[in-house]
């Protein structure tokens, strides 16, 4: 081979290097030019092999050839990148352009749990009535749960409650929300109106009106003169306010030992308007809460004159209250996370 072969070739490789790499469609098919014409196996590596056979006084011009071919190549082949890259970001700027006039998706909003939202009305009924909101311990001891409220420890209604005990000295989680009275009674002079809503706790089955854990409202009012005719007044229009006005609704005598008398409040069932159906039992009634006169032995208990003051205590479940007020007929609905059911009281 003499050097003007060899330059006939270097000439033949710049010119086939040149239509390759203006015709490499995107850049991996530019690498793939690059590869194959300037790699270390590429084909100007093959043809610069010729270069021992030639005399030495030609291997110079041939070098400097071959060096004017590398950089027309190298220089080539940097401009194609350019152009394609730039190509390729318009086209992936395109296929990812973001329409920002396009609606977004609605925004899912949470809302108050069932329970909490009863809870919640309540305390807005009896907040016009001048009770006030208050929280009571979750943890009690037996003392404040059940001796204050007249249940010493052999009384009989101590089956009514099915205890939970917590690994603590003579703790217990509170059955019902009552000791709430003697928190209240001990702290507030009268005249006391307040609401004590809260979990309470009993080693009970689950059902469809039964829980283990469930919220209570706790209603107190005490002051000279308290009658029974003042807690008919307040409950016939706190049930007129939930249920709606015109519902009739009754007193039923009921036990309860820390007030006597004890009343049960029933109102007109609000699946028949009182006519009677499978909800009722047939009665055209359904019972909301327990209530009655406050013990004379609490209030001692509480520090209290009996003689000086009277008052009345009430006591509802808000689950109870919101299955009657919007026909849920499965109270472990509330224990559950369908949201379907749980969304539809925002």
């Amino acid at each position: 081979m003499d050097l003007a072969q060899l330059t006939r070739d270097l000439e033949a490789l710049a010119a086939d290097a040149a239509g390759a790499v203006a015709g490499a469609p995107d850049v991996a098919a530019l690498e793939a030019v690059e590869v194959e014409v300037l790699g270390k196996k590429g084909r100007l590596t093959g043809v610069l092999r010729g270069i021992g056979a030639l005399p030495p006084e030609d291997r110079p011009k041939v070098g400097a050839i071959a060096n004017t071919v590398r950089t027309g190549i190298e220089a080539a082949i940097a401009a194609r990148r350019l152009v394609l890259g730039e190509s390729e970001l318009e086209a992936r700027l395109a296929a990812e352009r973001i329409d920002v006039t396009t609606p977004a998706r609605p925004i899912r909003r949470g809302s108050h749990h069932p329970s909490i939202e009863a809870m919640g009305e309540i305390a807005e009924i009896f907040g016009q009535f001048g009770f006030v909101t208050l929280e009571s311990p979750e943890i009690e001891d037996d003392r404040t749960n059940f001796q204050l409220l007249n249940i010493p420890q052999d009384h009989p209604a101590r089956d009514l409650w099915d205890t939970l005990y917590v690994d603590l000295p003579n703790r217990l989680l509170r059955t019902h929300t009552s000791p709430g009275q003697i928190h209240a009674m001990r702290t507030f002079e009268p005249p006391i109106r307040v609401l004590l809503p809260g979990r309470c706790y009993r080693y009970e089955a689950i059902d469809a009106s039964h829980a283990s854990e469930f919220f209570q409202v706790e209603g107190l009012m005490v002051d000279e003169g308290t009658t029974l005719g003042d807690l008919r007044g307040l409950l016939d229009s706190f049930a007129h306010a939930m249920f709606g006005a015109g519902k009739r609704t009754r007193f039923r005598p009921g036990y309860y030992p820390f007030t006597e008398p004890s009343v049960a409040f029933d109102v007109e069932c609000l699946v028949c308007g009182g006519s009677g159906c499978a909800v009722c039992g047939r009665s055209g009634w359904l019972t909301i809460l327990g209530a009655g006169m406050v013990h004379p032995v609490v209030l001692r208990d509480s520090g209290l004159d009996p003689e000086r003051y009277q008052g009345f205590a009430f006591g509802m479940g808000p689950e109870r209250i919101w299955m009657l007020k919007h026909r849920i007929n499965d109270l472990r609905l509330f224990l559950e996370n369908d949201l379907r059911f749980l969304g539809q009281f925002r």
